[in-house]
């Protein structure tokens, strides 16, 4: 599934083998978004992470988001889902 764009926010689910993996998952980005300064909303339930994406400064989506998007598709394939 690719990025979705819903209520001014990009959107994507990802699901995991299991907690300890999506968990994984979400230190990796954490990382990342601290590094680019732009941080997500996020929700976990068990093996899934969603995840929404928006410049609140601009109200907007913005190069940012897509930035950090590319980034966390590269993690979400790196960890070989």
């Amino acid at each position: 599934m690719s990025w979705q764009e819903k209520n001014s926010s990009l959107y994507k689910k990802f699901e995991f083998k299991d907690f300890k993996q999506a968990f994984e998952f979400m230190k990796q980005v954490a990382e990342v978004a601290e590094e680019q300064n732009h941080h997500p909303k996020w929700l976990n339930e068990y093996n899934k992470v969603e995840i929404w994406l928006s410049t609140h400064s601009e109200g907007k989506i913005t190069d940012k988001d897509h930035t950090l998007a590319k980034e966390i598709d590269k993690i979400y394939e790196d960890l070989k889902v």
